[in-house]
């Protein structure tokens, strides 16, 4: 409960302290309640249960994401202090994003999550149109809350016949359907889990993530892309609990979708010219693979699902952290204009190294680890997945490579100015991504006994 209620009782006296003062407190509040959330993981897989909180080791594992980006957001966010650019504001943004995902996470009643869902949108949208650069941004909020709204309404729907067919809501409680027809079931089913694959995102209805990390600002491509996108994978996670029967029976057309569309993302990644607009769409990448480990309904699917979440959602927060030091050293995100960069920052270069790799799904990483589980899973639910893994493999290593030897190799250019990096602080936010890979991929273990 402490867990949940302290930023709601830092938002008190957020308007009490200095800017300053308030920045380096949020940052040491947030690195502070990671290691403290981890150390309530239940060893053998228990789950607490109360009238108003439902916390397993799958919900403890995403609020420690979420404090721990939260945090890394704020290190990465200084020029927003420097530049007297609403910094107040930011934290209490911050602060009730961080809020509602603890809340989304930990909540037993399924309206409940929908609500917290939604709640989400609210402070990501404000984050966007008060702090992103171009005016494009107000493009990218109407694509955000168009898609999200649209997909959302028709879960509401299915939540008030879930309880007027079984008079709960419980996530951890499998609902039961009365016989009805097999079509109108599985439209029942459908509808419940389409607002999680737009939020995920699946192919085909993703156009509104590239535009939203391109035009957020570092902080809000960092919360979108390590804590957003996994609040849909999470849902995806509860629902398909609730109807294991029709998940199972009508799960294989989202898998093909997803692996499908996973591939084609690789293959957009490939001509994009900007590095934040590569990064998302390898997003979209990745998070094709979770919700196919997912739909195989297999523990091993849902074991590589959730060690790819934590993974990706290291490694992509990681990269965008890292774009935007390329964006403050040069004012551009242009491959073509931005080269050579090992020549002046050896030192990022070596992170760069290490979150393209890990991206890239190179041991020693839990990335690494993940997809061989959920390449595994895939399979073996159906051996025609094969090619489409391997192209998918094949894709995924031409793009993290293209996106790390564009950039660092070559001739020095000329936008990029070396005295505007300040490389301690961008050291310890690529520190604070990188060292949590490895070190769950030697305890990757932890992370599977919800299963």
């Amino acid at each position: 409960m402490f867990l949940l209620i302290l930023p709601l009782m830092v938002l008190i006296f957020t308007y009490t302290s200095s800017p300053k003062s308030l920045w380096n407190s949020s940052t040491l509040s947030f690195l502070w309640l990671t290691p403290f959330s981890l150390f309530l993981l239940p060893s053998s897989g228990e789950s607490f249960i109360s009238s108003h909180i439902f916390i397993d080791l799958l919900s403890l594992v995403m609020i420690a994401l979420t404090f721990l980006i939260t945090a890394l957001m704020f290190i990465a966010s200084q020029k927003i202090l420097f530049t007297h650019h609403e910094p107040k504001m930011f934290s209490i943004t911050t602060y009730a994003l961080a809020f509602i995902l603890v809340e989304a996470y930990s909540t037993p009643h399924l309206l409940n999550f929908y609500i917290l869902f939604e709640a989400s949108l609210i402070p990501t949208l404000i984050l966007i149109l008060s702090w992103g650069l171009q005016p494009e941004r107000l493009q990218a909020g109407t694509y955000l809350m168009f898609y999200m709204i649209v997909a959302s309404l028709p879960l509401l729907f299915s939540i008030l016949l879930m309880y007027s067919k079984n008079g709960h809501l419980e996530l951890y409680l499998p609902f039961w359907a009365p016989p009805v027809s097999p079509s109108f079931f599985y439209l029942w089913w459908l509808i419940t889990i389409l607002p999680f694959l737009v939020k995920t995102p699946i192919y085909s209805a993703h156009l509104w993530l590239p535009k939203a990390h391109v035009e957020a600002p570092v902080a809000g491509s960092m919360i979108l892309a390590g804590i957003l996108l996994k609040l849909g994978s999470y849902g995806l996670f509860r629902v398909s609990f609730n109807f294991p029967s029709i998940t199972i029976l009508w799960s294989s057309p989202v898998l093909v979708l997803s692996l499908w569309g996973a591939c084609i993302a690789s293959m957009l990644c490939l001509r994009q010219t900007d590095i934040k607009a590569l990064i998302a769409y390898s997003s979209i990448s990745h998070m094709g693979l979770v919700t196919a480990g997912i739909m195989s309904q297999t523990q091993w699917g849902w074991a590589g699902a959730l060690l790819l979440v934590i993974a990706h959602g290291l490694a992509s927060s990681g990269l965008f952290a890292l774009a935007n030091t390329v964006y403050e050293t040069s004012h551009s995100r242009n491959l073509m204009l931005l080269k050579g960069m090992m020549n002046l920052f050896p030192v990022m270069t070596v992170w760069w190294f290490i979150l393209s790799a890990s991206n890239l799904g190179a041991p020693p990483s839990i990335n690494m680890l993940s997809e061989v589980i959920l390449i595994a899973a895939t399979i073996s639910f159906s051996s025609l997945t094969m090619p489409i893994m391997a192209l998918m493999i094949m894709l995924t290593t031409a793009y993290c490579l293209l996106l790390f030897s564009t950039t660092q190799y070559g001739p020095v250019s000329n936008y990029i100015n070396p005295w505007n990096i300040h490389s301690q602080r961008h050291f310890s936010i690529s520190a604070f991504h990188s060292i949590p890979i490895f070190l769950l991929f030697i305890k990757s273990e932890i992370l599977t006994l919800w299963l």
